[in-house]
């Protein structure tokens, strides 16, 4: 169970700016130790873990906005239940089950 924490942990932390740093870092070091080993390939690779990063972080930062918007609006409505605004904490196969099992309710 720990590891699906780590997952999720992981998944946040690609979205953050040190994930972007130690990608530069990366290239940059491998530049300086093995410049001849940097071929076209190489920078390919170090294209597509940039890239991966800024959708990831677009990803991220769509994601909390419209948290944001839906707490604001279970806030709003007094009729909310209060486990729904921490949904956000759980892991996903928490959230998923718990969908399953309010949906077939409804």
């Amino acid at each position: 169970m720990r590891w699906r924490s780590w997952l999720t942990d992981l998944g946040t932390w690609t979205a953050s700016p040190y994930a972007f740093a130690i990608v530069v870092i990366y290239g940059l070091s491998w530049l300086v130790f093995s410049r001849e080993t940097l071929e076209w390939h190489g920078l390919a690779t170090l294209a597509t873990w940039l890239m991966t990063l800024f959708i990831q972080r677009a990803e991220h930062r769509d994601t909390q906005a419209i948290h944001a918007k839906l707490d604001e609006l279970l806030h709003a409505h007094g009729d909310a239940r209060n486990e729904i605004t921490q949904l956000d904490e759980k892991e996903p196969e928490q959230i998923e089950s718990f969908r399953k099992t309010h949906t077939a309710a409804d």
